[in-house]
């Protein structure tokens, strides 16, 4: 046998063992395969967590309503001659009537000849062409008027009228509030006649030379 062929058959006969590589290779997949269990383990853990803990969301912010805004009243007007203290009723002097009745703002005071007594037959239409001269309190007397006569009548409603010599006492409308204005002297409406009254509580007629109605103080 010739030198090659034993080079030969040796090598083929006489394996070489490597038991190291063997033991390493086995050592190394139980711990790829725990290392790889280990890791879908807590994959696992942590997708259960994140499934099982609902998410937490704020509350709704609360929400206020404001209040409706109130609407104060209408402010309501006095009738002329009115106050929290009671009317005024005092004198002035007109032209071509002499001394005549007026209120605490020298507006013309009237008395009606249809009324009987303190009883006003001035109502509806009437009141509102000739306001009534309502008082809030007591009335007293201004310059030139007697106390005495002064007193108050109830109308339709509870609303007191001021009277003077047992004379419910009005206004005119067209008079305007305008001191000095006597527009409704010697007119005869709603049944019957309208004048100025004096501080004696009478009614004051024109006098023919004055020349109508409408004069100042």
């Amino acid at each position: 046998m010739s030198r090659t062929s034993l080079c030969r058959t040796g090598r083929s006969s006489a394996p070489v063992s490597r038991p190291w590589r063997s033991r390493v290779a086995l050592t190394a997949l139980p711990v790829a395969a725990l290392a790889a269990a280990a890791t879908g383990c807590g994959s696992s853990s942590t997708s259960s967590k994140s499934s099982s803990s609902p998410s937490e969301s704020s509350p709704p912010a609360a929400t206020t309503t404001s209040a409706p805004a109130t609407t104060s009243p209408p402010a309501t007007t006095s009738a002329p001659g009115s106050s929290a203290a009671g009317g005024t009723v005092a004198t002035a002097t007109a032209a071509g009537l002499g001394q005549i009745l007026v209120d605490g703002h020298g507006r013309t005071l009237y008395l009606f000849e249809k009324d009987q007594g303190t009883k006003s037959s001035c109502t509806g239409p009437c009141a509102g062409v000739w306001p009534p001269a309502v008082s809030t309190g007591k009335p007293h007397a201004g310059s030139g008027a007697k106390s005495s006569m002064i007193g108050t009548t109830t109308r339709n409603g509870g609303v007191k009228q001021t009277t003077y010599g047992g004379h419910p006492l009005y206004y005119y409308t067209p008079d305007a509030g305008q001191k000095g204005s006597t527009k409704g002297e010697g007119l005869n409406q709603f049944g019957g006649g309208w004048y100025v009254v004096s501080p004696s509580g009478k009614k004051v007629e024109e006098s023919s030379s004055s020349g109508g109605g409408g004069g100042g103080y």
